[in-house]
């Protein structure tokens, strides 16, 4: 029996490794992304032992979160040596308006809408959708500023 129970514990032991331990000394905000691999779960809520750990492909950055100042941009070095450009703040703006065709550079005011989250009314935050007031009126988002590094936006028809 003695020999049984060691066998039993060396298995344990063996797995040990595999157990989850939460990273280290990294705030979690709640919206920010960190990794991009499975789940722990399986979708009827037992947990889900991965064979592997993380790899560096599936890491996730926190976004940018661009809101209307001077503006100032950051490049992020991205898979394959790419860059994406990252704009953390913008107040001017690529306005088309779709009557004319043409394009004009326009001062950002405020943000009006943004159906991504009420609370990025507030703070200002531009994000792809968002109703921008701007000069020449009101502007609907089209690019996607965290990731193009540069608001261009169609004037709404009021």
């Amino acid at each position: 029996m003695a020999g049984r129970d060691r066998r039993i514990g060396s298995f344990r032991s063996r797995y040990q490794k595999y157990k989850y331990r939460p990273p280290k000394a990294i705030p979690d905000l709640g919206y920010s992304m960190k990794w991009q691999g499975n789940s722990k779960r399986k979708f009827t809520g037992g947990r889900l032992i991965s064979n592997r750990g993380k790899r560096k492909y599936e890491l996730g950055r926190d976004a940018g979160e661009p809101h209307v100042d001077v503006t100032r941009k950051k490049l992020i070095r991205t898979r394959g040596g790419n860059t994406k450009v990252r704009l953390l703040r913008c107040n001017v703006a690529c306005v088309a308006d779709p009557k004319t065709g043409k394009s004009k550079i326009a001062k950002i005011v405020s943000v009006d809408d943004n159906a991504a989250n009420l609370n990025y009314i507030r703070r200002n935050i531009i994000t792809k959708g968002a109703i921008i007031k701007t000069d020449l009126g009101a502007a609907r988002v089209t690019s996607r500023p965290g990731q193009d590094g540069v608001v261009n936006a169609t004037l709404i028809a009021e």
